[in-house]
């Protein structure tokens, strides 16, 4: 489909939509699309919020579940149940070009393949809050934030002292522990949470049927001290260790679980706040990430090979805000980030590989009539390995038709720089000409429409975005037919990613309400289909795992005769996509079927003190993958009880 199309297509949905439109009188405040606060009104960039009340409301275990329910783009897909590998997928493309920030720091992994970020872990009942800012954001998140960003705040003390606990049992020997206390003392206040999940599990792939085991026990704790009425000191702590079953690729019936991984992930992080006065405000900080992941790791197995990652980052960050006015300011910091990664494949010997990364940048924001606001921005960043880059990025909010009507459009560029993996590592031992692969680099452009009328109950959000990146880097087969070695490239061609996105809420009246997201999405794998030699055996050009047609229903209805009694329907239609096969049969292109899943959610509300629920996952017991060969939960149940508070 080329732009002309894809343009008549958006203005013909928005124009025949728009009689049915409304406007949500209660103002939203958003942080991500500029670092700090800002009313989602003024915001020219697609963002997606989903706060407090809603993650109250949410029986679902971890995120990734979630977030691909509630947003358009976002494309979730996972390597077997609860635990495996998974990922989000922004605007059609790789998980890579999506960065991750929980409370305000990078999470991505210095020592996975592709330096992304693994969604398996994170746990509902840690969150409070979550923006999704979709589009080129390289100019204020920095390399990676191609697609967009995803960020993410955990809970902490809320003004009040609380005590509440989560229990839940279900299918697959499933069972979820939360308790979370919040405590006030003279000038501080402190939240401590812990959470025990584990699970019997499902086969990780499709061709066996034994049962892959997940635990997952995890501690927050964040502490905040107003040390005067300027200065105040803010201090986050999370542990995680898990341990997963797996299946490799060639395993049979008769798997033993000889494949298992035990993980370890370490945050921390130590900030100071200083207000000069009522326009100006810094902050400096200190944190520290460390991930640990041991393949292979079976006492009982003798298997003595196994495959040890270790990754950390150490991140300086100066943050600076200034108001010339209510109208109009200025956001501008420096960052250092310092990478590092150590691994031991099949116990062979270790390799340690590190890189420098540090930063500038600045965002101005500015509303330039009673109607537009408009910002400006830009970043740059040199890495001690791939060298300088730099980012750009202007966003518009216009506001006409009785401030009914939003327009808003945000145009960018963006770059990845290498990850330490892809920088250094071959399967052919000890090759280091792998520093001299460079960044990639993106455009973007996006235009959406908001309209509102005030005699109905629906809200709607189109948007039509494009993007492209080149020099992407893949891994690539060099050397004599003989002497084959894989190494990562930067590949000729541009990889191309356009589509619509539509976002709808309709409040039927106070007991039924339904949220419908579309999105469609063209894609095009430039580093491969434009590479005669590998185009055999590529016979689609659409990226891997996103399908074209995506569409999430979600239905609300409460019961007036019964106070506090609610069913919620979450449905999911997504279109076929291609992938990769594995090992089991080959490695060429091969397709995942499109699928309908629904899942029930009933609560009951007691006294507005506990909420009790029960949950059906695939209610109709459908068989489908996300993944090619990875097995998806089958129909499952879950209840609990949880107080609110």
């Amino acid at each position: 489909m080329n732009y002309k199309k894809l343009l008549i297509n958006f203005f013909t949905i928005f124009l025949f939509l728009k009689t049915f439109l409304y406007a949500d009188e209660i103002p939203i405040i958003v942080i991500a699309p500029g670092k700090t606060a800002q009313s989602i009104s003024t915001v020219g960039s697609s963002v997606v919020v989903l706060d407090e009340k809603f993650f109250k409301e949410t029986n679902e275990f971890f995120l990734g579940d979630v977030l691909s329910s509630n947003s358009t783009s976002v494309n979730f897909f996972q390597n077997g149940g609860y635990g495996t590998t998974s990922a989000i997928q922004l605007r059609g493309l790789p998980k890579r070009y999506s960065t991750v920030f929980i409370d305000g720091v990078k999470m991505s992994d210095p020592s996975s393949v592709s330096g992304d970020f693994d969604f398996n872990h994170i746990l509902t009942s840690q969150i409070s809050r979550v923006e999704i800012l979709k589009g080129n954001q390289s100019s204020v998140y920095g390399s990676g934030a191609i697609g967009g960003t995803i960020n993410i705040t955990t809970k902490k003390f809320e003004g009040k002292e609380s005590q509440n606990f989560y229990l839940s049992n279900g299918s697959h020997s499933t069972r979820n522990i939360s308790f979370q206390k919040s405590k006030e003392f003279n000038k501080s206040n402190l939240f401590l949470s812990l959470d025990s999940f584990n699970t019997g599990g499902i086969s990780q792939m499709i061709h066996n049927s034994e049962k892959d085991a997940y635990k997952n026990n995890s501690l927050v704790a964040k502490y905040e001290a107003n040390l005067n009425d300027r200065l105040k000191f803010e201090t986050n702590f999370r542990l995680r260790d898990s341990y997963l079953q797996y299946d490799k690729e060639l395993d049979t019936d008769t798997a033993d679980h000889s494949e298992e991984e035990d993980g370890r992930h370490i945050f921390t992080t130590g900030k100071l706040i200083y207000k000069f006065n009522e326009k100006f405000k810094n902050s400096l900080s200190l944190s520290k990430l460390y991930n640990k992941r041991v393949y292979g790791a079976t006492p009982n197995s003798g298997n003595a090979l196994q495959d040890n990652y270790y990754g950390e980052r150490y991140t300086y960050d100066y943050f600076s805000e200034y108001k010339f006015d209510l109208d109009k300011k200025i956001i501008f910091g420096f960052q250092r980030e310092d990478d590092f990664i150590d691994y031991n494949p099949n116990l062979s010997g270790v390799k340690k590989e590190s890189f420098q990364t540090t930063s500038k940048y600045f965002d101005f924001q500015k509303r330039f009539s009673n109607n537009f606001f408009a910002t400006f921005g830009s970043r740059f960043d040199d890495n001690s390995v791939a060298g300088d880059e730099d980012a750009h990025r202007a966003t518009f909010a216009y506001y006409f038709d009785g401030k009914k009507t939003k327009l808003k459009s945000s145009i960018g560029t963006g770059f990845r720089f290498p990850s330490l993996y892809e920088m250094y590592y071959v399967y052919a031992a000890n090759n280091k000409s792998l520093k001299n692969v460079k960044a990639e680099n993106s455009k973007s452009f996006d235009i959406g429409l908001e309209k509102s009328f005030l005699n109905s109950n629906l809200n709607l959000d189109l948007t039509y975005f494009n993007i492209e990146y080149n020099d992407v880097l893949e891994g690539w087969k060099t050397g004599t037919s003989s002497g084959l070695s894989y190494t990562t490239q930067n590949m000729p061609g541009t990889v191309k990613s356009q589509g619509i996105e539509l976002s709808s809420l309709w409040k039927k009246n106070d007991y039924l309400n339904f949220g419908l997201n579309y999105t469609y999405n063209s894609t095009y794998d430039g580093a491969e289909q434009d590479d005669p030699d590998k185009n055999s055996s590529y016979y689609n050009s659409q990226m891997v795992r996103i399908p074209r047609h995506l569409l999430n229903l979600k239905t609300v209805l409460k019961f007036p005769n019964y106070k506090g009694l609610n069913l919620i329907i979450n449905s999911k239609w997504s279109d076929e996509a291609r992938d990769y096969g594995n090992g089991n049969r080959t490695y060429n292109d091969e397709r995942t079927k499109s699928y309908f899943v629904n899942d029930l959610n009933l609560n009951y509300n007691f006294y507005n003190k506990l909420n009790f629920y029960l949950n059906i996952t695939n209610v109709f017991d459908e068989n489908y993958e996300t993944a090619r060969d990875y097995s998806q939960l089958g129909r499952s149940f879950n209840f609990g009880i949880k107080n609110l508070y």
